[in-house]
């Protein structure tokens, strides 16, 4: 196959390192056509925006009526999932379960913050532990599956956890930290899968794993969009799409207020994510994850292309980081740096080489941009 011409668009900051991006006759992509023509119309602003948020939270109050709570708050340690919070708690008068899943790579920066952000606001916290040996290795699973997406059961291990305790106590609302603000530009699908395809992760398990998941929370596609969302009456919920959010500002209010401390990148409130994003997926695919977040960032007007560009000349890494990295991965995975030196050799594999249930994906994003209830930007 003949290789593209490189490519970045006059815009943003995504390029061809996304193998399915387009360009117009004036160098935009597509990414940034479609949020001017379809994310933008759709995305409720102003009075609307503060008619929607006032509805939800009324809904969510009178759910949790007789109940210790009204809703469950998935909360990483990162800006998002902190400012959001103390919006849900201080500004909107919810009663939260602040919820944690640990899968092991918690930084000392996130423990440090949820604990900051739980006593400043007299917030009650439950932490679910994952099997550590069990994830351990699922993740060595699909680091020798040699797909991009190794980061997958971190992320099914925390909406599975999160979806199973709504169901078992009755509580109708999850609210997470995803928004538009930060995620208008979304990771191109052949960069990071669908985190819930558990056809896939049991394919690349079985391929390649060594223990069984006898404990290892899982869910599905059609057990959390369908069956628990239409049957159930679970919901997930993006608060901060209702309000004015702007990222550096939530950073700086919880920094002064709570002495919350900052990443120097999106996601590096854990180890594994920070190694999987600052080196792995860089040197070893070419898909930097900046490239998302500014573009998200230079659309909703908080980053400037110039500033961007000038930030993406360097890694996000050092190589004494990348080191350090190195040498923590492989030892809490109870491998060596040569064994992930030799997974990154590995011949390269995308989510169509195993088993998966991307056409299920595909069915349900149409259905729901039809009916107007996917509003974010492509993959």
């Amino acid at each position: 196959m003949k290789k593209r011409t490189y490519q970045i668009c006059q815009n943003c900051v995504m390029d061809t390192s996304d193998v399915k991006i387009t360009f117009n006759n004036d160098g935009v992509c597509d990414h940034c056509i479609t949020f001017k023509n379809h994310t933008l119309p759709n995305w409720p602003k102003g009075m609307f925006a503060e008619k929607k948020l006032l509805s939800l939270v009324k809904m969510i109050k009178e759910s949790g009526k007789g109940k210790p709570y009204d809703s469950i708050l998935g909360i990483s340690g990162g800006v998002d999932s902190s400012y959001l919070a103390y919006i849900a708690k201080k500004k909107l008068g919810l009663r939260p379960l602040i919820f944690h899943v640990d899968a092991g790579w918690n930084t000392e920066i996130a423990v440090n913050n949820i604990e900051k952000l739980i006593d400043g606001m007299d917030l009650d916290l439950y932490t679910k532990v994952i099997n550590w040996d069990e994830i351990k290795d699922l993740q060595l699973s699909y680091l020798k599956s040699g797909v991009s997406h190794i980061d997958v059961p971190q992320d099914h291990a925390f909406f599975a956890t999160m979806y199973q305790y709504a169901l078992d106590n009755d509580i109708k609302y999850i609210l997470t930290g995803g928004n538009l603000s930060t995620e208008c530009v979304r990771n191109p699908l052949e960069w990071m899968y669908y985190q819930s395809d558990l056809t896939q992760l049991k394919d690349i398990h079985n391929k390649f794993g060594s223990k069984p998941l006898d404990s290892y929370p899982t869910t599905s596609i059609l057990w959390h969009k369908v069956y628990l969302k239409y049957f159930k009456k679970i919901k997930l919920i993006r608060l901060l799409d209702f309000i004015d959010y702007d990222k550096k500002k939530a950073s700086n209010f919880l920094e002064k207020n709570f002495d919350w401390e900052t990443y120097p990148q999106k996601h590096f409130e854990s180890r594994f994510t920070k190694f999987y994003e600052g080196f792995w997926l860089i040197k070893r695919f070419g898909y930097d994850t900046r490239r998302v977040q500014f573009s998200s960032l230079i659309l909703t007007n908080q980053m400037s292309r110039e500033l961007a560009l000038k930030k993406l000349q360097d890694q996000p890494l050092t190589e004494n980081e990348i080191k350090i990295e190195l040498d923590f991965v492989s030892r809490k995975l109870g491998i060596t740096v040569k064994d992930l030196h030799e997974f990154m050799e590995l011949p390269i594999k995308t989510y169509m080489d195993y088993k998966n249930e991307a056409w299920i994906y595909n069915i349900g994003s149409t259905i729901l941009k039809i009916l107007g209830q996917e509003i974010g930007g492509k993959r």
